[in-house]
């Protein structure tokens, strides 16, 4: 039974893979697109070849999240966390893709790893160490922390870029801004792969870990190539309703203010996977990093019903995943 577990694992992992790109491509090309930086046709292609990239680039993030994040039990308990968990993380995504809201991906796999492992522990199956250091280090900090500093940041950087070009004529600074923005949206689905693309690394490393097929401390390049190119292969295919959200309906983002919201979130998720080794939310960072931007204007920008909806999504996403990923778990007891 457990290599057919271990070979389900590895399917939904690929499959989640694909979803994250599908679902978080808007955050790269939106403001972009918003702004004209791009066409649609060449941000997204240009979002595909740098989510690639970087999941290509390292692996330390993902070696780091299986050797410290989480004990999952050994053997088909395991394996059936894992299981529970990618099912409800990639059930979430396509029902927030669907409604058009911005949400992590992230945080929907480590709330629905946290659930499938409390429902183990309820059935008196093995426990899954580390769950409560990585409730507070890898979902609530980041969750609490992340977005407010994104914002902040943006806001704070509209100051010094708007004093910066105060001497160049609109035209100017528009199509120096839109420039900037072409490259800062390649860095930023760069920093998406370095993020995103190593979450299903450690997905499937865990399982064969936990299968008895690999050790923690060397990444296979299967692994790698796999999830980097199903990351790929979901941006290219990218739904447009979560970047109509984040270009339209949350606030008024002109060039320089997109150029702004790019260069920090971007800079966060670089941050954060080499230097911090944390899971950062690419949706987190750039949704607070657009409204932070939009908001430092002299009018009233900031469409504030859609940013409560969308915080409140964020909100639930850890918890709703959970229980969706111990309800899964408990189905799939009598097959572990």
């Amino acid at each position: 039974m457990e290599p057919f577990l271990l070979g389900v694992v590895i399917v939904l992992a690929g499959g989640f893979a694909f979803l994250n790109g599908f679902h978080d491509v808007s955050n790269s090309v939106a403001t972009a697109v918003r702004t004209r930086a791009l066409t649609p046709t060449i941000a997204v292609l240009l979002a595909a070849v740098f989510n690639l990239v970087g999941a290509l680039l390292s692996t330390s993030l993902a070696l780091f999240f299986t050797d410290a994040g989480i004990g999952l039990p050994a053997g088909s308990t395991g394996l059936g966390i894992l299981l529970a968990a990618l099912l409800a993380a990639c059930l979430w995504g396509l029902l927030t893709w669907w409604r058009g809201k911005p949400s992590s991906s992230t945080h929907a796999l480590l709330g629905g790893i946290i659930g499938a492992g409390g429902a183990s522990q309820l059935t008196s199956g093995p426990a899954m160490s580390g769950a409560g250091q990585t409730l507070l280090l890898q979902i609530v900090l980041p969750l609490l922390l992340s977005p407010v500093l994104a914002y902040a940041l943006a806001y704070a950087a509209v100051f010094p870029a708007t004093w910066l070009l105060r001497h160049g004529s609109p035209s100017a600074v528009n199509r120096g801004n839109r420039m900037a923005q072409s490259v800062l949206a390649g860095a930023f689905a760069l920093g998406h792969g370095l993020q995103d693309g190593q979450r299903t690394m450690a997905v499937i490393l865990l399982a064969l870990v936990g299968a008895g097929y690999a050790s923690g401390s060397d990444m296979p390049v299967w692994v790698q190539v796999s999830a980097a190119v199903l990351l790929a292969g979901g941006s290219l295919l990218g739904g447009w309703r979560i970047t109509h959200t984040l270009g339209n309906r949350l606030v008024h983002i002109d060039p320089l203010r997109g150029m702004t919201a790019q260069g920090v979130s971007s800079a966060m998720l670089f941050i954060g996977a080499i230097s911090l080794h944390m899971p950062l939310s690419s949706t987190h960072t750039m949704t607070s990093a657009i409204v932070g931007a939009g908001a430092n204007q002299r009018f009233a920008s900031v469409q504030r019903p859609h940013v409560v909806r969308i915080l409140l999504i964020w909100l639930g996403t850890a918890p709703a995943t959970a229980v969706v990923g111990g309800v899964f778990f408990l189905a799939l007891t009598p097959l572990l």
